[in-house]
C-alpha cells in the first residue's frame, strides 16, 4: 500500500535517529579524558600531542575509562553501519570493566564512570558532567522500553538502580543502593529503597 510504514522501516529509522544523536568519537573521548583526569586530580588542560599522550595514559591506568572509549568506537562505528566490529567493542568494554551500554542508550560528551561495574540499557540519555559509580545499573522496568535521563551533573552513587523512564535532574544526587522509581529534582538527594527525596 503506498504511504504505509511498514513496522521495519519505522525500527530502523528510530535506530537511525538514535544514532545521529551520538557525539562525535574525537569530541566524546577528549571530553570522557578530561573529566575523569578532573576527578582522579590531575591536569585537565591538555591540547595537541599532550592530548593523544593523556588518552593513551588513561586507557592503561583506568578500565573504566578504556570501556568508555571502546563504548564511544561502538557508537561511532554502529553509526557508519559498520557491521560487526560494534559488537567486538562491547565486549571490550564489558571485558575490561564491566560496562555494558546498550545500543539505544546516548551518553553526551564528558561523563565520569568511576571504576566499572556498570549497565545502561533502554532509550536513556546520561548528560554531561554526570558521575556514575560502581555497580551501579539505570534502566528499565517490566514492558517500558523508555530508560532513564540522568541530568547534568547528576551523581549515581555505588550501587543504586535508577529504573523507568524518570529523570535525574541536573546536580542531584543518588545516595549509594538506593532504588530510584520516580523522578528527582534539579539538586535533590534521593535515598533509600524505594529512593526518597531528601534534601536539595
Amino acid at each position: 500500500m503506498v504511504g504505509t510504514v511498514t513496522a521495519d522501516e519505522s525500527a530502523k529509522a528510530f535506530r537511525r535517529g538514535i544514532r545521529a544523536r551520538h557525539p562525535r568519537f574525537r569530541e566524546a573521548i577528549v571530553a570522557d579524558a578530561k573529566i575523569t583526569a578532573a576527578f582522579r586530580g590531575e591536569q585537565v588542560e591538555f591540547g595537541g600531542l599532550r592530548t593523544i599522550w593523556q588518552i593513551l595514559r588513561l586507557i592503561v591506568v583506568s578500565d573504566s575509562y578504556f570501556a568508555q572509549v571502546a563504548y564511544r568506537a561502538k557508537a561511532r562505528m554502529q553509526a557508519l553501519r559498520i557491521p560487526f566490529l560494534p559488537r567486538v567493542a562491547h565486549w571490550i568494554a564489558m571485558v575490561t570493566a564491566q560496562v555494558s551500554i546498550g545500543d539505544p542508550v546516548v551518553v553526551q560528551p564528558g561523563v565520569y564512570i568511576v571504576h566499572g561495574q556498570v549497565t545502561i540499557d533502554g532509550i536513556t540519555e546520561v548528560h554531561s558532567g554526570a558521575v556514575i559509580a560502581p555497580w551501579v545499573s539505570v534502566g528499565l522496568v517490566a514492558g517500558n522500553f523508555i530508560g532513564p535521563t540522568i541530568g547534568p551533573k547528576a551523581y549515581i552513587g555505588t550501587g543504586a538502580r535508577v529504573l523507568g523512564s524518570v529523570r535525574i535532574g541536573k546536580g542531584a544526587r543518588v545516595g549509594a543502593n538506593a532504588v530510584v522509581l520516580r523522578d528527582v529534582p534539579d539538586g535533590a538527594t534521593a535515598v533509600g529503597v524505594p529512593a526518597r527525596i531528601v534534601g536539595s
